[in-house]
């Protein structure tokens, strides 16, 4: 592949530069500002496309190894790397000798001091040309990536029409085209969706029945930012347990001093079921607590929300995990939320681990395949989904299938402004790395 570089006092007069040597099809890798004016490196189209369809390969990484220019430039930047630490071994050697006379010590510190000054100012041009063509591979690679995926569109549209339908359902990039690439053969759309589906739920993580709240108890903490639903959720649970094993052998634990009148809550609550509530502020206030409900047969604490940026969520997960009582840690997770936010939210109260997590807001969730994303690569245990304010209706026990049936097939004209084109399919996964965990995903 031919490169190279056109100047141009301006960005436009380089580009015409660019089209008068290479043609209008030609393709950039870079335009950027250089002292007296711009610079663009390019090459021809055509020369990517032989390159292409050389490569059958559909992945990044089976682009990047079979094609003969990024090979290139891997080893030239391992060489230049091992060129750059020998010269410093080297110069080092050098400098160090305890062999030299007095009479030549001035001589050679000198000459050492010339030395180490042209093996610094080496370095930083090694340095420069490694980072240059790190960036030239990335590059590369984006494009023979986005050439690829417009190839597989066409040799294989039940894969792009995965893909589109993964995208649209709001699951991630990463997620999707790993599905998408590892899709048997010879599928048709029905058999396709279904081993989506099958693929989806064996990785979503959801627990059988309510045995392992109900039945074998203990103590659970309900954590989470701040307008999730801890209380309300708190709240249905301990309904749901009172209307199977009554009220004696439950007990109610609030944390929530800080938001106004935010423990009356969970007291109104209790006084409906029957049930007393205990308000703690710190450590000793919930071992006081725990030693006086030891004897109930399962034990929900409703914590205060705070941001998970805040450094708040460490105390509180501090003042969970304080306790001689094994506390399991239920994460309620915003159904509204965003991949990314959903993330952020699980690193932050992570902590020592999480024992579970509870999907709220169903209800008010357009999509829900980010959450489910989030969930099965942090690989939680689904317990619960929330789907409104009435207690205790409004919570059910976490359905895989029919999680994934909603996300997949739900749509709103809400989505539309939202969705990818099927032309612009290729340029999206152009730019998608799949993630570590991508490759662990189950029965694939």
């Amino acid at each position: 592949m031919n490169i190279r570089r056109f100047f141009g006092k301006s960005s436009r007069e380089a580009l015409t530069i660019v089209r008068q040597e290479l043609g209008d099809d030609a393709v950039i890798l870079s335009n950027r500002a250089v002292a007296g004016g711009n610079e663009i490196m390019a090459f021809r189209e055509v020369e990517m496309n032989a390159m292409v369809n050389a490569t059958p390969a559909h992945t990044t990484s089976e682009l990047s190894d079979a094609t003969p220019w990024l090979s290139l430039l891997n080893k030239n930047a391992s060489e230049q790397q091992q060129s750059v630490t020998a010269d410093s071994m080297d110069n080092t050697i050098k400098t160090s000798n305890p062999r030299q006379t007095p009479l030549n010590h001035d001589v050679d510190a000198h000459n050492n001091l010339q030395a180490n000054k042209s093996n610094a100012a080496t370095s930083k041009q090694m340095v420069w040309m490694l980072k240059e063509m790190r960036s030239m591979r990335n590059v590369i690679e984006s494009q023979l990536a986005t050439i690829a995926w417009g190839n597989i569109q066409q040799r294989d549209p039940i894969k792009s029409e995965v893909l589109s339908g993964l995208l649209g359902a709001r699951f991630s990039p990463a997620l999707s085209r790993y599905l998408a690439e590892k899709l048997p053969s010879n599928l048709d759309s029905k058999k396709a969706q279904a081993w989506v589906k099958y693929i989806l739920s064996k990785n979503l993580n959801t627990i059988e029945n309510e045995a392992e709240i109900l039945d074998q108890g203990g103590v659970f903490a309900l954590i989470g930012p701040t307008g999730v639903g801890k209380t309300t959720t708190t709240a249905k649970l301990a309904a749901r347990y009172v209307m199977k094993h009554g009220t004696q052998n439950l007990g109610l634990i609030t944390t929530d001093a800080y938001r106004v009148g935010g423990h009356e809550q969970l007291r109104i609550y209790g006084k409906i079921l029957g049930v007393v509530v205990y308000a703690v502020k710190d450590e000793t206030d919930l071992a006081l607590a725990l030693n006086e409900l030891k004897n109930k047969h399962t034990i929900l604490i409703d914590t205060v929300g705070v941001s998970q940026r805040d450094r708040m969520v460490t105390e509180q997960i501090a003042l969970l995990s304080s306790s001689k009582a094994t506390i399991k840690k239920l994460l309620c997770l915003n159904a509204t939320n965003t991949g990314e936010t959903l993330t952020d939210v699980i690193s932050a109260y992570k902590g020592k681990g999480l024992d579970g997590c509870i999907i709220t807001k169903l209800d008010e969730a357009v999509t829900i395949g980010n959450t489910l994303d989030v969930i099965i690569r942090e690989k939680l245990k689904l317990y619960y989904t929330a789907n409104g304010q009435r207690v205790p209706e409004d919570i059910n026990l976490a359905n895989k299938i029919a999680l994934i049936e909603l996300a997949l097939y739900s749509k709103s004209p809400a989505n539309r402004p939202f969705e990818f084109l099927e032309e612009e399919l290729p340029f999206v996964m152009g730019k998608t790395y799949n993630s570590d965990h991508i490759s662990q995903l189950a029965e694939i």
